[in-house]
């Protein structure tokens, strides 16, 4: 590889790693996962962090990797067992403050993958914010990361309608 190939790589990836921004909120440590190379869903994680004085709503999110996109979060049902289901008024990031999107927790969920997902690739993201309006991110496929404390889950997923909080 030559010398300007490789500075153009090593540029695209600290690219990759840089926080990105829309309005106040700013966009940290995004990655992609699936559960396999087969799989036909995936999920990002990020830490969503709000900079400005008013409180802002992630709404919505998008990608053409998947056939659909979705705000998801976990809860565990009167069994005892997790869930994943839609969470369809979207995740506040208050003035501030953050909103993490984490395993086993808050994420957006890739369902009907058009593609496999290959350890570094790139997914193109577009978070939809109530107040900060659209942010594309250049999101990396990392199939190595754990699971907070190695957690180990028991879960099923909810194709259905979300369930609401009382």
């Amino acid at each position: 590889m030559s010398f300007k190939s490789t500075l153009f790589a090593a540029a695209a990836a600290l690219s990759f790693a840089l926080p990105a921004f829309a309005g106040d909120i700013m966009v940290q440590d995004p990655y992609v996962r699936t559960s396999t190379m087969m799989s036909k869903s995936g999920a990002a994680f990020m830490t969503l962090m709000n900079h400005g004085s008013e409180d802002d709503r992630l709404v919505s999110a998008s990608s053409d990797v998947a056939q659909r996109v979705e705000l998801h979060t976990h809860k565990e049902d009167a069994n005892g067992v997790m869930q994943m289901l839609e969470v369809k008024e979207g995740f506040p990031v208050p003035a501030g403050g953050m909103h993490a999107l984490a395993r086993g927790g808050d994420h957006v969920m890739f369902m009907g993958l058009n593609r496999q997902l290959a350890q570094g690739d790139i997914v193109t993201l577009t978070l939809t914010f109530e107040k900060a309006g659209d942010m594309t991110v250049e999101v990396p496929v990392d199939l190595d990361r754990k699971p907070m404390n190695g957690m180990k889950m028991n879960m099923q997923h909810q194709q259905g309608g979300m369930k609401k909080d009382n």
